[in-house]
C-alpha cells in the first residue's frame, strides 16, 4: 500500500480522516478516505500502488471495460451510455473550436467512434490492454497506452476529454501537465467527475457507489475541484450536470447498503438527488467541468 504524506491537489500536509469505507464491489477490503484541511479534497489514503491496483479491476462485473455480461445493471449502464454518447458529443461540439479530439481513458472507444462518424479526427488513450485493442480493432482508431506517446510526436488537440477518469489517476500533476502540453492555446478540457457533496452521496454515506474504493483515488466536489483547477492554471467556464448518473449510482448504492437491487427505491432516490441539486449549490451526483487554460 502507498501512504500519501501530502495532499494530491495542494501539497498540504494537514488532513484528517473523513471515514472508513469498503470495496463493496469486489475485494470487500476496507479503505480510509482522508480530507485535506486546506483545500477540502477527499482522497483514498493509504491506497494501492500503481503496480498493484489492477487486481481491483479484474472482474467481468467491471462493466466500463466489459459490457458482455447480462443483467439489469449492465442494461441500464448501456442505455445510459448510448444516451450520453450524443450528450457528450453535443458538449464537445459546443465548446471545441476545432475537430481534433483526444479522449483519455477511452475504454472500448464508443465515444471516439461516434465523434469520428461525425467528422472529428479522433484519438484515444487507454491503459488497459483489452479495451484498448478492442477499440483499435473495431473502429480503426489511433489509441495509445499512455498520454506521453502523443507528446513525443508533438500532437496538439482542440479538445481533450476525461469522462470519469481523473479520479483513477495516481499521478495527477503529471497527467495535467501532459494535458496542458497537448492542448492548443484555445483548446478546451472537459472533465466529468462524481460529486461527493451531492444529495445521494450524503444520503448513502459510506455505501455511496461512486466512492468505488479503492479504484477511485480522489473524491472531488465543486469546491475542491475549483481549487485543484486553479492550482494548475485552469479556468472553469461552465459546470454541467449528468442527471442520469444519480439513478445508476443509487441503484448500486441500494445494493451495497441492503444486499439487493431495488429499482423503484433507487429511481426515487435518484430523482430526489436531481431535484435537490436544483435547489442547492452542492450539485448533481456527477458533474461535467468545462475548462480552458489560463493565459498568463
Amino acid at each position: 500500500m502507498e501512504l500519501l504524506k501530502n495532499c494530491p491537489s495542494c501539497n498540504s500536509i494537514e488532513f484528517k480522516t473523513n471515514f472508513t469505507g469498503c470495496d463493496y464491489f469486489l475485494s470487500k477490503e476496507e479503505f480510509t478516505i482522508m480530507e485535506c484541511i486546506d483545500c477540502g479534497l477527499r482522497f483514498t489514503n493509504p491506497r494501492p500502488a500503481f503496480d498493484d491496483i489492477i487486481k481491483y479491476y479484474n472482474s467481468t462485473e467491471y462493466i466500463s471495460h466489459d459490457t458482455s455480461k447480462k443483467g439489469l445493471v449492465t442494461w441500464l449502464y448501456k442505455a445510459a451510455r448510448n444516451f450520453m454518447l450524443r450528450k457528450k458529443f453535443s458538449i464537445v461540439s459546443n465548446y471545441s473550436k476545432g475537430k481534433r479530439i483526444l479522449d483519455i481513458g477511452c475504454g472500448t472507444a464508443e465515444f471516439l467512434n461516434f465523434c469520428k462518424k461525425h467528422g472529428f479526427e479522433a484519438f484515444g488513450v487507454e491503459l488497459n490492454e483489452k479495451p484498448r485493442e478492442a477499440g483499435k480493432k473495431n473502429y480503426g482508431l489511433d489509441i495509445r497506452e499512455k498520454t506521453p506517446d502523443f507528446q513525443n510526436e508533438n500532437f496538439k488537440f482542440d479538445c481533450i476529454t476525461l469522462w470519469h477518469v481523473l479520479e483513477h489517476i495516481h499521478n495527477l500533476s503529471e497527467l495535467v501537465n501532459s494535458i496542458k502540453e497537448l492542448l492548443k492555446p484555445d483548446g478546451v478540457l472537459i472533465i466529468a467527475l462524481p460529486n461527493s457533496s451531492s444529495w445521494d452521496a450524503v444520503h448513502y454515506k459510506k455505501y455511496w457507489a461512486a466512492y468505488d474504493l479503492p479504484r477511485h483515488l480522489y473524491h472531488f466536489n465543486k469546491n475542491s475541484f475549483r481549487k485543484f483547477a486553479g492550482n494548475h492554471q485552469l479556468k472553469i467556464v461552465k459546470i454541467l450536470p449528468q442527471v442520469l448518473d444519480s439513478f445508476y449510482i443509487s441503484l448500486l448504492s441500494e445494493k451495497y447498503m441492503g444486499g439487493t437491487q431495488n429499482l423503484i427505491k433507487a429511481g426515487f432516490k435518484g430523482a430526489i438527488s436531481n431535484l435537490m441539486a436544483g435547489k442547492h449549490e452542492s450539485g448533481h451526483s456527477s458533474l461535467i467541468y468545462i475548462l480552458f487554460p489560463e493565459i498568463s
